[in-house]
């Protein structure tokens, strides 16, 4: 099993700054504390405490954010702060006992949406559900994805794609989705609101998915290092550009390849893009048209498979 790794980030406001986690510190809750006393059930607040510049502690499902005092600069303490989180976490520390009541308890919910793919309904929770994407064809390839095994248990499930926080189900015919969407979704919820495990932590993904989604990672990172210029810009505009619009609708795009001969990009559809019927016209007017225009003389053509 791999080991914890921290990801410092700023956010909108100076004095805050987030150590987001590669693996989920809590499933539902969410914690602030504003002295050592009130973290009373949160061993690794409770040290950050000790750092006589913490004035708050916030633990989310990803990240612990910590908001100081003006005595400190970030810059001048961000990293040891976050070596000391790593640490803290990768000998086994508890984050925030079981057993405490302070913990705000999200009820569930989920909303069904459709996607331009027919076959594909998306269904949305209002809670993180993995840090990385993930996508099954079937129950054997769903062995370390708990919510898509039980999901594979539907006749009518063909696949499963789960991303942030959203699953996407692509269907057989043999059922409409007016018939099996509020079946699906109650499952869904009910499975969530129970605290089930989404994707277990030595679950499998295409690298290319992590590659994309995960830079900070050194493993990953390496990965990248070792494309060529074209390969990497490629994938940094797929990043910027393309993937937050197909993630809206339910679906994923992957970097697969780039061949310099022919100027082609080969590129893998997850979720609601792949077979869906409209996809070779976003390819062709959205992807490759941006692609050509970004990495002029670098790139003609643009193919792709279904993941």
């Amino acid at each position: 099993m791999s080991n914890f790794t921290i990801n410092i980030q700023a956010t909108n406001k100076p004095g805050i700054i987030k150590f987001e986690t590669n693996k989920f510190l809590t499933r539902h809750e969410n914690h602030e504390f504003k002295n050592i006393d009130e973290a009373s059930k949160s061993p690794i607040a409770q040290q950050l405490f000790y750092l006589p510049f913490v004035k708050t502690v916030y633990i989310a499902q990803n990240f612990i954010a910590i908001e100081k005092y003006d005595i400190v600069e970030w810059d001048d303490v961000q990293e040891e702060v976050a070596s000391q989180i790593e640490e803290f976490l990768n000998k086994g520390g508890v984050v925030v006992k079981e057993d405490t009541k302070d913990a705000k308890n999200v009820p569930v919910t989920v909303y069904a949406e459709s996607t331009p793919n027919p076959g594909v309904m998306k269904f949305v929770a209002n809670k993180k559900l993995v840090l990385k994407t993930a996508e099954f064809k079937n129950i054997d390839e769903a062995k370390d994805a708990p919510l898509a095994q039980q999901l594979f248990h539907f006749p009518f499930v063909k696949a499963v794609f789960i991303d942030s926080n959203y699953v996407s189900i692509h269907k057989y015919d043999v059922a409409q989705w007016e018939e099996i969407t509020l079946e699906l979704r109650e499952f869904i919820t009910n499975y969530l609101q129970d605290g089930k495990e989404v994707l277990k932590a030595e679950a499998s993904v295409p690298q290319q998915t992590e590659a994309a989604s995960h830079p900070a990672n050194p493993e990953v990172s390496q990965e990248i290092k070792d494309l060529d210029d074209t390969s990497k810009q490629v994938i940094a505009i797929l990043d910027e550009y393309i993937k937050p619009a197909v993630a809206s609708d339910g679906g994923n795009i992957l970097f697969d390849s780039y061949n310099a001969d022919n100027k082609t990009v080969k590129v893998i559809l997850q979720g609601a893009c792949s077979g869906c019927p409209s996809s070779t016209m976003t390819l062709k007017s959205g992807i490759e048209t941006m692609l050509r225009d970004m990495l002029r003389g670098k790139v003609d053509y643009v193919e792709a498979v279904n993941g």
